[in-house]
């Protein structure tokens, strides 16, 4: 099965679109949470995201925007945007957001949007988040996002090793080892590349995969002249250039 991997698009539709551009073909596309929030077009993704049948489960900011989730906890620019956000979602929109699980389980595949044990808030930041999580699923593989950052940590017998997604590689997976994969983000990067992210999983029902990181350039000026004429927060606008 080769699935492609998509996580945290924020409403980046300019984004999204030039991923779904850039992808070969593949027979499933899973999409790791945080669909909308810091964004100027949460309507307009979800709707491509129907339109090509996409497999997705709730992030954080998703849950906030349908009021499941306590804006409180975000900093005052992400509060911002999810406010802004909750008044742009229309009712096609709301519904979709609502159906969302925040766990989805396809042997040999679990998907979540922060962390095993933590689906909506728990970030994977290093090798000590990840040794806690290898034993909080039954697959082999599990695709998180939340960070923002491409990358894999493997447990080899009992040792966390990380290998960092870097744009092109392809790291081997033995079906003997359990994997975190986060394929980075579409709409917003925070690993000092700008270029939307995802990555192209190619698994079989033993476990045996290849994960291949991807980068495609998008426009970036035409989300920022979205989110300036929605009055969305300057920053969240700034670090689109610069992938931070």
């Amino acid at each position: 099965m080769r699935i492609a991997v998509l996580s945290d698009i924020h409403a980046n539709l300019a984004a999204l679109e030039a991923v779904i551009g850039d992808l070969p073909p593949v027979e499933e596309t899973w999409v790791l949470g945080d669909i909308v929030g810091y964004g100027p077009q949460p309507r307009e993704v979800i709707e491509t995201l129907q339109e090509i049948g996409a497999r997705s489960v709730m992030g954080n900011h998703d849950g906030a925007a349908i009021g499941l989730v306590q804006s409180r906890y975000f900093n005052p620019d992400a509060r911002t945007a999810i406010e802004w956000t909750a008044e742009a979602l229309d009712a096609n929109a709301r519904s979709y957001l609502a159906s969302l699980p925040e766990v989805r389980v396809d042997e040999p595949l679990t998907a979540v949007h922060g962390s095993p044990r933590d689906p909506m808030w728990e970030y994977i930041t290093g090798p000590d988040v990840a040794e806690a999580n290898i034993g909080a699923f039954e697959t082999r593989l599990c695709l998180f996002g939340h960070t923002h950052q491409p990358v894999i940590f493997h447990d080899i017998d009992g040792e966390i090793e990380t290998t960092p997604g870097r744009p092109g590689s392809r790291a081997p997976i033995d079906a003997a080892t359990r994997v975190l994969v986060n394929p980075g983000s579409v709409g917003q990067p925070r690993d000092g590349n700008p270029d939307a992210a995802y990555a192209i999983v190619d698994v079989d029902r033993s476990g045996q995969a290849l994960v291949e990181f991807r980068r495609v350039t998008y426009d970036i000026a035409r989300t920022q002249r979205l989110m300036q004429e929605a009055g969305l927060p300057p920053r969240l606008a700034e670090r689109l250039l610069h992938g931070r």
